[in-house]
């Protein structure tokens, strides 16, 4: 599939059919050369056939796997399930409401670090650097000697 197909497909509601016969349905987020897909809200189905059962029902394991990366060397085939959603700020699903955002407090004055987190001290351990060279006149070089 090309890359232009797959650009048309970001944010699509996918099916992924992978080598071993699993189905994961998700939306398409990212995808890179190598077919290596990334989908988010993804579901697994597993057909699973009972070994003890003569007359071999198959049945479908169904389960939520969330955030995946699927690698593109597995994947068998890919089919449009459904269209992105309409609007990106419809996604989050909550609207907005009155107030105004700030963070909490937690009851700690912000003027200074606790006891132990405290920054070293001017003065305690190591003395202090040497001053910066001026851009004054310095000495003359050694047996140098003015006319």
């Amino acid at each position: 599939m090309g890359t232009t197909k797959m650009v048309s497909l970001l944010n699509h509601s996918l099916n992924v059919t992978t080598k071993d016969g699993r189905t994961f349905v998700g939306q398409l987020l990212a995808f890179d050369g190598h077919m290596n897909l990334v989908l988010s809200d993804c579901l697994e189905y597993r057909h699973i056939r009972k070994q003890n059962n003569p007359s071999n029902s198959v049945y479908e394991e169904k389960r939520m796997l969330g955030l995946v990366i699927l690698r593109g060397e597995f994947i068998v085939s890919l089919s449009v399930q459904g269209p992105p959603p309409m609007d990106p700020s419809m996604r989050g699903g909550l609207l907005s409401g009155p107030g105004v955002a700030r963070p909490a407090g937690r009851g700690i004055p912000l003027g200074q670090a606790p006891v132990g987190l405290a920054g070293p001290v001017r003065g305690v351990g190591f003395s202090a650097p040497p001053p910066p060279a001026g851009f004054g006149r310095g000495a003359p070089p050694p047996g140098f000697r003015p006319v």
